[in-house]
């Protein structure tokens, strides 16, 4: 059973920094990539960030510069360094994970989010 909890969210002001986290919970080696995505209020959810599991990552434009997607395998975690933050990254951020299913590798498994909330 794959679990996802994530955890460090809050509010912050324009040009401060927050670190995410994501507890996994399950078998590792049937997993094709983690990820971070968000939605903000309105709009459709977005990926954020993904690292697959040679630790090759990939950012949205709009983060590039300022986020780091981090993993470590022996505590099954995933991470979120978001620095620089801007109001437009206020979003719920959802951490999610790439197993097999009716596809190779899909996203099948997301926790249940963690507010982020940048004020100007």
């Amino acid at each position: 059973q794959v679990q996802l909890v994530e955890s460090g969210g809050g509010s912050v002001q324009a040009g401060g920094s927050l670190r995410l986290s994501c507890a996994a919970s399950g078998d590792t080696y049937r997993r094709c990539r983690m990820a971070w995505f968000r939605q903000a209020l309105g709009k459709e959810r977005e990926g954020v960030a993904v690292i697959d599991i040679l630790g090759r990552r990939s950012y949205a434009d709009s983060v590039k510069g300022r986020f780091t997607i981090s993993q470590d395998n022996a505590k099954n975690t995933l991470d979120l360094q978001m620095y620089s933050l801007k109001p437009e990254d206020t979003a719920m951020y959802y951490c999610a994970a790439q197993y097999p299913g009716l596809l190779p590798c899909e996203y099948n498994h997301w926790g249940q989010g963690t507010q982020v909330t940048v004020s100007s």
